[in-house]
């Protein structure tokens, strides 16, 4: 039975922690609130959950950002456990580590006594809390399920936060292979290769034509790489600045969708997005429209941006979100086909979530099989060249060897 590592609050008011074994989160949840606890977080320990928080408690905190996903669950637990808004947010602020979590959630406290609503408190800190954040607490705060509504926020930002560490956890083998490599090749060009030069030099014999080539790679990369290297900085900065531009980011937008393979997974992705962050609204109240705007706002792809803009009209003219969808061509079919089922259904909200989880599905297994196929293409690509280079060395010294004698 899984361990999970609990926080709460108890019936003296003092701050509990300690771990459990249960089959789920919620079974924690509802052993807490039975013994006159009012829950603040659930995790899931793991098998080396204590050693790795002995080791984080030895290290500097970063307290670079608000951790917005612990923040939305533990609104979540305590609101569902009965706690008066304002009363939540003081808990929350006297129990967090980070600086930052606690001036954040000071200054929402500050304007809800203040008489504002939590969702335009919540709008007032845009670097923290995300548009569509603030629209769901509104919906929430509108039909009386602030609870729900924070709830849905925890599950959207939990499964989008497990997608980008699958991801970035799978990258971290084949980095270390790809950096590993090219290190090998950066010590045979800049020190091994260089020290042949005095043998070569005395040689009468002409060296063969693959260890000419690396001779000059050897000369090139000693002479001209500080400038490759400088040139490539600058060209990269100046890169990064014009795509910060409308025309930059609509080109690469555009290009980023045409690409090989890699157009669809990204196409994907943001659909995939759109429809979890559209079907999350909906969930949680706001109207169709409202929603559709919101969610637009979202999706950073300029080309799907338009493609979702064209469907609003679309709702807007009456004929529903499937149909002006179906008209463009960066919407995945799959996706079009059930959003028209969620429709007819009445249970568009339930489908959109089911379109997302699909579609990261999708991308998930083709990103799979990538990384599988990257780490043999990187070492024997890398292989080839080492061994490349290591030959042509050889060659040239039997060469000159037989040569002397």
């Amino acid at each position: 039975m899984p361990m999970f590592r609990y926080k709460a609050v108890a019936a003296t008011g003092d701050i509990v922690e300690g771990a459990m074994e249960a089959a789920t989160r919620g079974a924690v949840i509802a052993r807490l609130q039975q013994g006159g606890h009012v829950p603040i977080r659930a995790d899931a320990a793991g098998l080396g959950f204590q050693p790795l928080t002995r080791l984080r408690a030895l290290l500097p905190s970063r307290g670079s950002g608000v951790d917005l996903l612990m923040l939305t669950q533990q609104l979540a637990m305590l609101l569902r456990a009965g706690l008066a808004l304002d009363r939540a947010l003081e808990f929350i602020a006297g129990q967090s580590e980070a600086a930052a979590d606690r001036e954040a959630v000071r200054l929402l406290l500050e304007k809800i006594r203040g008489g504002r609503s939590l969702a335009d408190a919540l709008a007032a800190q845009p670097d923290i809390f995300p548009k569509y954040y603030a629209a769901i607490v509104r919906a929430g705060e509108a039909s009386a399920t602030l609870d729900a509504s924070f709830e849905h926020l925890a599950g959207f930002l939990e499964q989008s936060k497990r997608a980008r560490g699958d991801v970035v956890s799978a990258l971290i083998y084949p980095g270390i292979v790809l950096l590993t490599g090219l290190g090998s090749l950066a010590m045979l060009f800049g020190f091994v290769v260089p020290s042949f030069k005095p043998l070569f030099a005395d040689s009468e014999t002409a060296l063969p034509l693959v260890t000419r080539l690396v001779l000059l790679a050897s000369d090139g990369l000693a002479q001209f790489g500080p400038a490759f290297l400088g040139l490539a900085v600058l060209g990269a900065a100046a890169l990064r600045l014009w795509l910060r531009t409308a025309a930059g980011r609509a080109w690469w937008d555009r290009l980023a969708l045409r690409l090989p393979l890699f157009g669809t997974l990204i196409a994907k992705a943001e659909v995939a997005r759109f429809a979890l962050i559209l079907g999350t609204l909906l969930k949680s109240g706001a109207s169709p429209l409202t929603a559709l705007a919101i969610a637009r706002d979202t999706v950073r792809n300029e080309v799907i941006a338009e493609a979702v803009a064209a469907a609003l009209d679309g709702v807007k003219e009456g004929r529903g979100l499937a149909e002006p969808l179906a008209q463009t061509s960066v919407v995945p079919a799959l996706a079009v086909n059930l959003i028209r089922v969620g429709e007819e259904t009445a249970r568009l909200d339930d489908m959109l979530h089911k379109v997302a989880t699909i579609l990261e599905q999708e991308n998930r297994r083709t990103l799979d099989r990538l990384l599988a196929l990257l780490v043999p293409g990187v070492t024997v690509v890398l292989g080839v060249l080492v061994a490349v280079v290591v030959g042509a060395i050889l060659t040239a010294v039997l060469s000159v060897y037989d040569l002397a004698l």
